[in-house]
């Protein structure tokens, strides 16, 4: 009974580290390139309005999720003896947490808060500004919260991997 939870907890901790990972790296690919192809104020307001659909429980889940999943299969691991796996399932929630989670929390969703406080200007070089000023540090931190996703992403497959060499 213990081997098939693990088993479980660590399918779906493989499921949402590659959602939240594969959500982070298409933001940093197409999406925001995209808004920056378009005119300031239709890439501030389409950003606005992702912020606000975005607050929805499938994202939840795998933000929130993630961390969770890859400490409770890491426990699993330890309560049937797998060590290793269990280290890096362990890793792979700290390297989340840290470099996804807090990042997320200290500058992507306070930019998303100012963004959708600002008052879009009438001027099209003041809203390109605005948009440039915006876009250039969200998407670097979000490239940030990305590369730190798929090396979780990758210490969850190796962790199932040990586990399955044991």
């Amino acid at each position: 009974m213990l081997f098939a939870l693990t088993a479980a907890s660590a399918v779906v901790a493989l499921l949402l580290t590659g959602a939240i990972a594969g959500l982070f790296y298409g933001y940093s690919v197409s999406v925001m390139p995209a808004f920056d192809g378009i005119a300031a104020e239709h890439g501030i307001a389409a950003m606005r309005s992702v912020n606000e659909k975005i607050l929805n429980g499938r994202f939840f889940a795998s933000f929130f999720g993630t961390p969770v999943a890859c400490a409770v299969t890491g426990g699993l691991l330890l309560a049937l003896g797998e060590t290793p796996a269990a280290v890096l399932f362990f890793a792979a929630a700290a390297t989340y947490v840290l470099g996804a989670f807090l990042p997320t929390v200290v500058v992507n969703v306070p930019m998303n808060e100012a963004l959708a406080a600002a008052t879009v200007p009438a001027d099209p070089d003041e809203a390109a500004r605005l948009w440039a000023e915006f876009s250039g540090r969200w998407t670097r931190w979000n490239t940030v919260r990305a590369v730190f996703c798929l090396v979780s992403l990758l210490l969850v497959g190796l962790a199932g991997f040990v586990w399955a060499r044991s």
